[in-house]
C-alpha cells in the first residue's frame, strides 16, 4: 500500500535535528543554507525538545528517543538509515557492513515510527566505495549523500510517498571498545577493513600483547593525483 502526504504547501518549515552535536552538525547546518537558498524555511536543532511545527523533522543524528509529543510536531519525520530495510536495523550498520567485506552501501530513507527502523520507506539511494576510504571518508561521503537525499525530499514540487518495509527484519548489535582491537597473529592486510572504520581518537585500533595495550592511529598518505 502507497501511503500519501495530505498536504504540501509550496513553502516547507523543516526542523534538521543533530542531538547530540557530532559528526554530522557541518553537514546539519549545509542542508538547512540549501534549503533556505532554495526557498524553503528551515531551521536546525541540535537538541529535540526544541524542534519547530511544521511539515518536515529530519532526524539526521540522534541518540535519543523521540517522544510522540515532538513527533507529533511535524507531518513529515524521518531518518535516513545506511541498510537495504528491513534488513539492517539497528547500530553502525555502516560499519558493520564494510567489516562484512562491502563496498556498496545502501540509504534508505523512512518515517519514524514506534519500533526502531521500522518507518515506511520514502527513498533510497546507495553509496559506492573503491575499498580505500577511511572513517572521515566514509563518513563525509555519507553526510553529503544524506544531505542530497533531504534536499530532494523536501524540495520536491509534488506530495511524497511511502511504501511499507516488506520482509523479515535482521540487526547489527551496537559496537564496543572490544570490537576495534586487532589481532596480532594476523596480518593488517587481513584486518585492514576494521583499521578503515575505527575512529582514531573516540575508538581506536588497538591490541594487548605482554600484559599492556597499545592503540594505533590510521590515515591514508595522500599521493599528488589524490590532491
Amino acid at each position: 500500500m502507497i501511503l500519501r502526504c495530505p498536504s504540501w504547501p509550496a513553502q516547507r518549515n523543516i526542523s534538521i535535528i543533530a542531538d547530540p552535536p557530532g559528526w554530522f552538525t557541518p553537514f546539519a547546518n549545509s542542508l538547512a543554507e540549501k534549503l533556505n537558498e532554495a526557498g524553503q524555511s528551515a531551521r536546525t536543532f541540535d537538541t529535540q525538545a526544541d524542534v519547530a511545527e511544521g511539515e518536515i523533522a529530519f532526524y539526521l543524528s540522534c541518540t535519543g528517543i523521540t517522544s510522540p509529543q515532538i513527533l507529533a510536531r511535524n507531518l513529515w519525520n524521518l531518518v535516513v538509515h545506511a541498510s537495504e530495510l528491513p534488513q539492517g536495523r539497528g547500530f553502525s550498520p555502516l560499519v558493520w557492513q564494510i567489516l562484512e567485506g562491502k563496498n556498496t552501501i545502501p540509504l534508505t530513507m523512512i518515517t519514524m515510527a514506534e519500533d526502531v527502523d521500522s518507518g515506511d520507506i520514502v527513498m533510497r539511494r546507495e553509496l559506492v566505495f573503491q575499498g580505500h576510504e577511511l572513517n572521515d571518508e566514509m563518513r563525509n561521503t555519507m553526510g553529503q549523500a544524506i544531505v542530497d537525499m533531504c534536499f530532494d525530499f523536501a524540495t520536491r514540487s509534488t506530495a511524497p510517498t511511502s511504501v511499507p518495509q516488506n520482509g523479515a527484519p535482521s540487526w547489527y548489535p551496537r559496537r564496543r571498545l572490544e570490537d576495534s582491537a586487532l589481532d596480532i597473529d594476523q596480518s593488517l592486510a587481513t584486518q585492514f577493513n576494521l583499521l578503515r572504520v575505527v575512529d582514531n581518537n573516540s575508538y581506536p585500533a588497538f591490541f594487548d600483547l605482554n600484559g599492556y595495550r597499545y592503540t594505533l592511529s590510521i590515515t591514508r598518505q595522500l599521493w599528488e593525483e589524490d590532491e
